[in-house]
């Protein structure tokens, strides 16, 4: 992958603002806590640093994943939850007065660790077939026909899968149930799922170390993991028929779809339309969960 392209996205905008982040202004010194996407943790720690310096308000940030900061919101164990996958009916029921605002824009990769190989284009089915266990190795003619004059080794797949609730997880797994009617019925689109094949990881941490000690692995995790640890990106084929990388301009141009806001503000931009030419198929909108009524409203405002 082009990793200047994709450093930039990852430090001007992993995720671009959609409403300005951290700026509200509080009144007095304080704390908030939250939780959730490790996606965003890299993004939360600069919008901290800044709220911090703005308005004397510390922001402790734990990314222990997107399911467990729905459920510390609807505890109220924290001030405000962060997930990449829009709350369902039965956990705005249990938030109990919950909001989920879309507050950056990202995208999952896959990240692979392939011995030789530094450039990678796969489709979603493959994807799919990959993860079902049905595709095994890295040389199967289905990989080999999307990438004329790259020398595959016949090594076997590790599929590797967040072990952990994960945004991450809802959205290849809402992407895989849009290309694969197979994936579509055997294993779905939540959270978390039963992963016919591979090994787990915790968080996106715990899936990057794997694919990056595991020869032969693919994972999916956010572009800032896979930087950080240098890992390969494959490009993925969109409606369109063009195999993009999460690119800045790749996101946002799949998030172009969008041309109103319900009233529960859920989004989706996975897999759009083939008038996105240059959309990355798994980009996403990424929310903040905050109460309607918390002792923080002044602050979380």
């Amino acid at each position: 992958m082009h990793r200047t392209s994709l450093a930039r996205l990852t430090g001007l905008a992993l995720i671009a603002s959609m409403v300005g982040g951290l700026t509200a202004s509080a009144s007095a010194a304080g704390t908030l806590n939250g939780a959730g996407s490790s996606l965003i943790a890299p993004l939360m720690a600069n919008w901290s640093a800044d709220f911090n310096a703005r308005n004397s308000v510390a922001v402790n940030y734990s990314a222990v994943g997107s399911g467990a900061g729905i459920a510390q919101i609807s505890a109220r164990t924290v001030d405000f939850g962060a997930s990449d996958a829009p709350m369902t009916p039965a956990q705005f029921s249990g938030c109990n007065g919950c909001v989920q605002v879309p507050w950056a824009l990202t995208a999952t990769v896959t990240a692979v660790n392939i011995p030789g190989v530094k450039t990678l284009k796969l489709t979603g089915p493959v994807i799919a077939g990959i993860y079902l266990g049905q595709i095994t190795n890295w040389n199967d003619p289905k990989i080999k026909a999307l990438n004329k004059g790259v020398k595959l080794p016949g090594m076997s797949i590790t599929p590797v899968y967040r072990s952990d609730g994960s945004g991450d997880t809802y959205v290849i797994t809402d992407y895989l149930s849009r290309v694969s009617g197979t994936w579509k019925s055997q294993v779905g689109n939540a959270t978390s799922v039963s992963f016919p094949k591979g090994v787990g990881g915790k968080g996106n941490d715990g899936v990057t170390a794997v694919v990056g000690s595991t020869q032969g692995a693919i994972g999916y995790v956010s572009a800032y993991y896979a930087i950080q640890h240098h890992l390969t990106v494959a490009a993925i084929k969109n409606r369109a028929g063009k195999f993009e990388y999460p690119n800045l301009k790749n996101i946002k141009n799949a998030a172009s779809v969008v041309k109103s806001v319900p009233a529960n503000n859920e989004m989706h931009i996975v897999n759009p339309s083939k008038r996105a030419k240059i959309a990355y198929p798994m980009s996403t909108f990424t929310y903040a969960i905050v109460p309607t009524t918390s002792p923080q409203a002044t602050a979380l405002s």
